[in-house]
């Protein structure tokens, strides 16, 4: 079910291969022992495919070839086995490629904290060399017998650090191939339904340090509320506590270079800079959350919906955390929820009505099942005074909080705060911006930044909806 990767993901080079391998048996009969065995037999051949020499990995968007089977054959020539996988890089054609065969002259981009990653396609040799050529031979036979065909996907990551040599981490990489075919073939013989075996999914998990990045198979199509066994095992053979999610599907590893089809930008507090407080620590979100913000989702709601997009940026944490299966609600179905509990009256759905604390406490209750703690704030300048309070949130619980004061809301992501001085500065994601997805603006204009003490109105009373995490495995 498993493989394990234990090194950090936060520097280095993730190597990733994917590509489909055919699965196609025949069988006489459907009697279980049957199909088990010759399910079986058909893996064994595809373990014989990626331990043959035919087999071959390439680098993605680059001339790179490498037969990791072939005592380590590679093209072009200038790639030896002692070459370091961050080399590999080089090769990767950029828009500014001009087709030369030379390397690509690769801008080199900021530093950041993730690992970067290099994607290879699974391929097998089709011709083999020497020998001589035959032309294919054609037989009919008739009998009654039954077939199964499926693609499997293979997924396999390794990370490697900067002193990791390109031979080593191949190796590394086919004993994975091989070792997820292995996980693959138990899947499909203990997930089978009457004659037809579930398909194998594997996903990647990044787990905390020290144990890195992990591979599972789960039975694709087998829902997440079907599957909390093998979860049990996993967090025992992991020595993970039993009330967080780590190997819910929601919460598989987005690799670095993998853009988010729903187009909503995830954590953008990352790029910036930290306060620098005397004695200062700092507390932030824990796990990825989207931004929402006004205007998005073809919604007008400039005015009257910074609440409603408080909320929705702290229901996609629980979504993303894998605490939640059902999609970020919209404004009608947040609504519809306070309609439904008896909080509103049926004319609030399709209003332009703001909505406070109370209210999305009520929504997080009756949709995600997450209970809330509510924080009452006097008055804005009160609020200095709860470093405390906000850091031990943070520090336990780690989700978005939300604030409403006067006609205004907002998403608190973090604290930096001075225990000593009690100096603090607020890290807000402010839903009132009504821009495009730009992180640098978003950054840059402080749509997403700290803010000191004097960002609150110091006369207004605030309300705080501190979500707390459900205790699940």
């Amino acid at each position: 079910m498993v493989v394990s990767d234990s090194q950090s993901t936060d520097t280095g080079t993730i190597l990733r291969v994917r590509g489909p391998l055919e699965f196609k048996c025949l069988l006489e009969t459907t009697d279980a022992p049957h199909m088990h065995k010759v399910i079986s037999r058909t893996f064994e051949m595809l373990h014989t495919q990626v331990k043959s020499e035919s087999c071959v990995l390439t680098v993605c968007d680059s001339p790179v070839f490498i037969w990791p089977n072939q005592s380590f054959n590679a093209t072009p020539k200038d790639i030896t086995p002692e070459t370091s996988c961050e080399d590999l890089q080089q090769w990767i054609q950029t828009d500014e490629y001009e087709g030369t065969g030379k390397r690509s002259g690769k801008k080199k981009s900021k530093k950041t904290s993730s690992a970067s990653v290099v994607n290879l396609r699974l391929m097998m040799e089709v011709t083999t060399k020497g020998g001589p050529l035959s032309a294919p031979v054609l037989s009919r036979t008739l009998k009654t017998s039954h077939f199964l065909s499926t693609t499997l996907q293979m997924d396999c990551a390794v990370h490697t650090n900067s002193r990791c040599m390109v031979k080593d981490a191949f190796e590394r990489l086919s004993e994975a191939l091989s070792h997820q075919l292995c996980e693959m073939e138990k899947v499909m013989l203990q997930q089978m339904k009457g004659t037809t075996p579930l398909v194998p999914e594997p996903l990647h998990f990044l787990l905390p340090e020290p144990k890195g990045l992990v591979t599972v198979v789960y039975p694709a199509g087998v829902p997440d509320s079907q599957l909390e066994s093998q979860r049990k095992e996993l967090h025992q053979q992991f020595e993970l506590p039993d009330d967080q999610p780590f190997f819910r599907r929601a919460n598989a590893f987005h690799f670095p270079n993998e853009p988010y089809k729903d187009g909503y930008l995830r954590n953008p507090h990352l790029v910036l800079t930290h306060p620098s407080l005397e004695n200062g620590k700092v507390y932030l979100v824990q796990g990825i959350y989207s931004y929402h913000h006004y205007m998005q989702d073809h919604t007008d709601d400039n005015g009257w919906g910074c609440a409603y997009r408080s909320l929705q940026t702290i229901c996609s944490w629980f979504q993303q955390q894998g605490y939640a299966e059902r999609p970020v609600p919209t404004h009608k179905e947040i609504q519809q929820t306070l309609v439904d509990v008896g909080d509103k009256q049926k004319s609030f759905v399709g209003s332009r009505q703001w909505i406070g604390s109370i209210e999305v406490q009520v929504v997080l209750n009756q949709l995600l099942e997450v209970t809330s703690k509510i924080m009452f704030v006097s008055q804005g300048s009160e609020l200095g005074s709860k470093g405390r309070e906000l850091a031990n949130h943070f520090l336990t619980e780690g989700t978005p909080i939300m604030i409403g004061g006067g006609v205004l809301a907002h998403t608190i992501l973090g604290v930096s705060w001075s225990e000593t001085t009690g100096q603090i500065r607020y890290l807000i994601l402010d839903p009132h911006y009504t821009g495009a997805e730009d992180l640098q603006v978003i950054t840059d204009k402080g749509w997403c930044g700290w803010k000191g003490p004097d960002f609150w109105d110091q006369t207004a009373y605030y309300n705080l909806c501190l979500p707390q995490r459900p205790k699940v495995i």
